[in-house]
């Protein structure tokens, strides 16, 4: 008897759609240059269903796919979707999903996470430009005065405020939009009622 754990084919699925959300969300954003990112919301709906586990993988897979497509950039950003990934999991698994203000509380905790990951990577790897509509305010804390990490900083906290409270609000609502019998197919589930 084998003691590897087993992926179902119905988690496979989940982690397949949820980087098709992942990078048509992201990819929007981007063409339009909004100042937030919309690149999360399938990694967040992984870790509702999913569970921790899932949707770090799928964090790490939506960039390293999408460095492969599009370029190195946004596989250097992987550990931030792993840090999404991971802590809105284990948010979700300590009920941080079971209502609105719970959502909104579990965006901000989701955002300092990342900000751990997220400013190292961009202000010593990219010198703060990434090419994202966050550039901008990068550049303007920078100009009015603040150091380099103290903009990057600023700013990833802002954008992913934003970001990553609408973010979780969105999953959050798909997910409990799902029939009764879809939510059965996914017993590590978090309670989102």
């Amino acid at each position: 008897m084998s003691t590897t754990p087993q992926i179902s084919s119905r988690t496979l699925v989940l982690i397949v759609v949820s980087i098709a959300i992942n990078m048509i969300g992201g990819q929007i954003t981007s063409m339009v240059k909004l100042p937030i990112f919309l690149d999360s919301i399938g990694t967040l709906i992984c870790a509702l269903l999913g569970g921790p586990w899932v949707a770090l993988f799928t964090g790490l897979l939506t960039n390293l796919l999408w460095g492969l497509i599009s370029g190195p950039m946004a596989a250097a950003f992987a550990p931030v979707a792993m840090m999404i990934g991971l802590s809105a999991g284990l948010l979700a698994r300590a009920g941080g999903f079971r209502s609105l203000i719970r959502v909104i509380g579990s965006g901000i905790i989701i955002t300092l996470a990342l900000m751990i990951v997220a400013v190292p990577i961009r202000t010593y790897l990219f010198g703060g430009a990434t090419g994202s509509g966050a550039d901008f305010f990068v550049a303007y804390f920078h100009a009015v005065g603040e150091g380099l990490i103290e903009s990057v900083a600023i700013t990833v906290l802002g954008a992913n405020l934003a970001d990553k409270i609408l973010s979780a609000i969105i999953a959050w609502l798909l997910v409990r939009q799902l029939p009764q019998r879809t939510q059965r197919n996914f017993p590590a589930m978090a309670k989102v009622r």
